[in-house]
């Protein structure tokens, strides 16, 4: 039997746990069935139900018919795949081993301290992904350097205003102008021009909130499912605004 008082400090824990999961990219189910698991392994039973900017969170225990809710927001989180990965070990090892929950906080608290991967790296990795797309959809070898040079400037200029907290959608406008404007340098070499301009913004497609909230739909979590297919279908038309603006500058208003 739990006391309120442990009751409190295990839905704390997984609060936090799951709103950290939700805002780094986990689809909903998942983070039900782990922090589902990580109640069962303190005896206590974890309803959740997720909506776009927040949960809603139960705890309940069977013996003493205690229950606490909570409302809590989901940060705005770096996607990262390696470390919803962890966390969700982390709740494999918390019922498998039966950690205390002191024991299971010590673990998350490590794997969230990980340095994360260096931004110039990621820079790097972005610009030969976006190169090699250009190259996918029929693109030369000089289109291919455009848009390597393309998608350093387009996301660089990404990070930096996503550190300085500026509006997202804003971010996605100019990131594919800036992005697509340096790849109409295309036009003025003998290249695969209009292949360098439609490649050079796909850096900005937002895959992981267009895969989430398919999963989602099929899961039966209708409500957030559509709410991240809304959210990423309005990043795509940010895109279209900010590549439709270069095209406006230098195509003669092919528009």
């Amino acid at each position: 039997m739990k006391s309120k008082q442990e009751l409190t400090e295990i839905l704390d824990f997984i609060t936090e746990y799951a709103t950290y999961l939700l805002g780094s990219g986990v689809h909903t189910s998942r983070v039900i069935r782990n922090s589902q698991r990580i109640g069962v392994s303190q005896g206590v039973d974890i309803q959740l139900s997720s909506f776009q900017k927040s949960i809603i969170i139960t705890a309940h225990d069977e013996h003493s018919r205690e229950a606490i809710t909570r409302v809590v927001a989901i940060p705005a989180l770096p996607i990262s795949f390696e470390r919803n990965s962890d966390l969700s070990a982390l709740s494999w090892d918390a019922l498998d081993e039966r950690l205390p929950l002191d024991e299971i906080r010590r673990r998350y608290e490590k794997l969230i301290a990980k340095p994360r991967i260096d931004p110039i790296f990621v820079l790097i990795t972005v610009g030969l992904a976006n190169a090699s797309f250009c190259r996918l959809f029929g693109g030369d070898w000089t289109a291919m350097g455009i848009v390597f040079t393309s998608t350093l400037v387009g996301f660089s200029a990404r990070q930096q205003m996503q550190a300085r907290g500026v509006n997202h959608f804003l971010v996605f406008i100019i990131s594919a102008f800036l992005a697509s404007l340096c790849a109409s340098s295309a036009l003025f070499f003998d290249c695969t021009a209009e292949t360098a301009l439609a490649t050079s913004v796909l850096f900005l497609v937002p895959g992981v909130p267009l895969i989430n909230g398919v999963i989602d739909i099929v899961d039966g979590h209708i409500l957030i499912g559509v709410s991240r297919l809304i959210n990423a279908m309005l990043l795509i038309i940010c895109i279209a605004i900010g590549l439709s603006a270069t095209l406006l500058m230098i195509k003669d208003s092919l528009l």
